[in-house]
């Protein structure tokens, strides 16, 4: 494993440890999995420019595009969170409730 790929897998693993262990507020919740999502992208982006393959080389706009979606899908649940319950602690969502 090569010092650049150690890097991303390490950024990789932090965003996933981060979301798995500190779940106490929706947007650190959501900025580790944005992390995670660049991580990806750079490692997509590293590895379709070392294999010189231009087929690859849509693939990492792809995901960029996605994590778009994702981040602002993530916002406006924070948003409505935010001003229907009060606070984004994760703690006092119960979404079985309405």
């Amino acid at each position: 494993m090569t010092p650049v790929q150690f890097t991303f897998s390490s950024a990789f693993i932090l965003g996933l440890a981060g979301l798995a262990f500190h779940r106490t507020h929706l947007l650190s919740a959501l900025l580790c999995l944005e992390g995670m999502m660049l991580s990806l992208f750079i490692a997509l982006s590293l590895w379709s420019l070392q294999l010189d393959a231009t087929n690859f080389s849509a693939s990492p706009m792809l995901l960029l595009a996605f994590s778009a979606c994702e981040a602002s899908a993530g916002l406006a649940l924070l948003v409505a969170t935010t001003r229907t319950h009060g606070s984004d602690r994760l703690q006092n969502l119960n979404l079985l409730r309405c």
